[in-house]
C-alpha cells in the first residue's frame, strides 16, 4: 500500500528527476523508525529498465494539521503519511543524531570532530532548491537533505570538511552530515553547515547592479552607475583564487599531459557538432568557435589539475559584512560522482563565473522592449566585472599566463555551446544570451 501511494506522491516532487516518464516500479529498499511517528525510507524507482534511489522522510499523524496539508502523501487507514522534512515538530532529530554521533539500523549521524551543535532550533524548508531539500534550524544551521542517491561520498562534504580542517577562509562552516552505505559504498545523505546570515546571494547582488545600470540610462556611463559591482567581482576573484590554492593544498594534484590536451580540445570540438546539429543558429559562429579550439591544439605545455568547484557561478556564491562565501562544492547534480571528483584546470571555475557574469548582464534583456538599445550597456557591464574578477583572482595569487588564455576561452565557448543547447530545450527566449558570447571581444 505504501508503495504504491509512493509512486503516485513522487512523481509530483520537483525533485524527482523521472519527469514525464512512467514509473514501473517502486519499492522500498531501506524503513528506519527514528522517533515515534517518523521514518526514514529509501526507495527504489525504476523507469524504462533503470533504476534511480530516493530518500524520504515519511511522518505520520493521526490528524494532520492544515500546515502540513500540502505535503500529504497519502492515508493508510486511520494514518496520514506525509513529507516529514516539513514537520519542524519532528525534524528536530537531524540536530540530536548528529549532536550524539547516533547509529541507527544503518544510518550512520555525525558530527564535525570538535564543533558543538545546538539542539534547540525549529527547521523551516527553503524553497527554491530543485534537486535536493534544504533545512535551515533559526539562524545557525542550514542541513541540505539529497534526494536522489548516488553511491559515494558527496564531493561537498568530502570538500568542506578537508578546507575546514586547515581553517581555510571564503568557505561556510561544516557542521556535521548523515551517511549509509548503499550498494557497498559509504554513501551521504545529508550535510550541515553554517547558515550564512545576513548575506546576499552573489546573483541577486549584480542582478541589483544591472537593474541600476539599466535604470540610469541615458544619463551615467557604466563605470558611474550607482549599482556598480566591479569592486565586489574584484573580492570575488580574490576569494576564488584563495579557494583553489587551499584545494591544491588539501588534495592531490597532478598535470594533463599535451596529448591529452589536445584529446581535450577534440571533446570540445565533438560536443559543438551535436549542439550545431540540435540548435541550427549556433552554425554561423562555428568557425570563431573552432578556431578557439584550434588554439588549445597548439598549446605545448602540460596543463595543471587539481579538485576544482566545477559548477562556479554567481548563484554559488554568498556576499558576508565580511567577504565572499562559497557553497555547494558538489559538483554538476547531473554528472557521476566519479566525473565531480576528478582533477580539472582551475580554468573551468573561472570560465563559469566569467559566463555567469554575462548571464547577469543580459538576463533582463529577455523580452525586455529596449532590450536592443540596452545591449551595448549590457556588454559594458559584463567586460567591466569580467576584467575586475580576472583581475582580483590574478591579485589573489590565481594564475593565467598567455598560454592560459586560450585554455581559458575554450572552457567559455564549450560553456556557451552547453548553454545554448540547455536555453533551446527550456527558455528559447534566451538563447540570445548565450549566443552573444561568440562576438568578438
Amino acid at each position: 500500500m505504501l508503495d504504491e501511494l509512493l509512486a503516485a506522491w513522487i512523481s509530483r516532487q520537483r525533485w524527482f528527476g523521472g519527469k514525464g516518464r512512467p514509473i514501473d516500479e517502486l519499492s522500498i529498499d531501506s524503513d528506519v523508525e527514528l522517533t515515534p511517528g517518523l521514518r526514514h525510507l529509501i526507495i527504489a524507482v525504476w523507469q524504462e529498465g533503470s533504476r534511480d534511489r530516493y530518500q524520504v522522510l515519511v511522518g505520520e499523524r493521526d490528524e494532520l494539521p492544515d500546515r502540513l496539508s500540502h505535503a500529504l502523501i497519502g492515508t493508510v487507514g486511520d494514518t496520514y503519511l506525509y513529507d516529514a522534512v516539513h514537520d519542524s515538530g519532528r525534524t528536530g532529530w537531524l540536530l540530536d543524531g548528529m549532536a550524539r554521533d547516533e547509529t541507527r539500523s544503518g544510518l550512520r549521524m555525525r558530527h564535525v570532530p570538535g564543533v558543538t551543535i545546538d539542539t534547540t532550533p525549529r527547521s523551516l524548508v527553503l524553497g527554491a532548491e530543485q534537486s535536493n531539500t534544504s533545512l535551515v534550524y533559526g539562524d545557525s544551521y542550514i542541513c541540505k537533505l539529497f534526494r536522489r542517491l548516488i553511491p559515494g561520498v558527496n564531493p561537498e562534504l568530502e570538500i568542506i570538511t578537508a578546507l575546514a580542517g586547515r581553517n581555510a577562509p571564503h568557505i561556510a562552516q561544516p557542521y556535521g552530515w548523515i551517511e549509509t552505505d548503499l550498494d557497498g559504498a559509504n554513501t551521504t545523505l545529508a550535510i550541515m553547515q553554517e547558515f550564512l546570515t545576513p548575506a546576499n546571494d552573489g546573483w541577486d547582488l549584480a542582478l541589483a547592479s544591472v537593474r541600476d545600470l539599466y535604470a540610469s540610462l541615458p544619463e551615467l556611463p557604466a563605470a558611474e552607475a550607482g549599482g556598480d559591482f566591479a569592486a565586489e567581482a574584484v573580492r570575488l576573484g580574490s576569494a576564488t583564487a584563495r579557494v583553489h590554492h587551499e584545494l591544491a593544498a588539501a588534495f592531490p594534484t597532478g598535470v594533463v599531459e599535451i596529448h591529452e590536451v589536445k584529446r581535450m580540445a577534440e571533446g570540445f570540438r565533438r560536443r559543438l557538432g551535436r549542439a550545431v546539429s540540435e540548435v541550427p543558429e549556433l552554425r554561423e559562429h562555428v568557425s570563431a568557435i573552432e578556431e578557439a579550439y584550434h588554439q588549445v591544439e597548439l598549446l605545448t605545455n602540460e596543463v595543471p589539475v587539481q579538485r576544482v568547484h566545477g559548477d562556479f557561478h554567481l548563484g554559488q556564491v554568498m556576499r558576508t559584512p565580511m567577504d565572499w562565501i562559497i557553497l555547494d562544492f558538489e559538483g554538476e547534480p547531473g554528472q557521476p560522482l566519479a566525473e565531480r571528483r576528478a582533477l580539472y584546470s582551475p580554468l573551468r571555475d573561472v570560465a563559469g563565473m566569467l559566463r555567469s557574469f554575462d548571464y547577469a548582464a543580459r538576463h533582463l534583456l529577455a523580452g525586455h522592449a529596449r532590450a536592443e538599445e540596452l545591449e551595448p550597456r549590457a556588454q559594458e557591464w559584463a567586460d567591466r566585472n569580467r576584467a575586475a574578477f580576472l583581475d582580483g583572482y590574478t591579485e589573489g595569487g590565481g594564475v593565467i599566463s598567455p598560454a592560459d588564455a586560450a585554455l581559458l576561452r575554450a572552457f567559455e565557448l564549450s560553456k556557451a555551446v552547453y548553454e545554448v543547447v540547455y536555453e533551446a530545450r527550456n527558455r528559447p527566449s534566451w538563447i540570445p544570451i548565450p549566443l552573444a558570447a561568440f562576438r568578438p571581444r
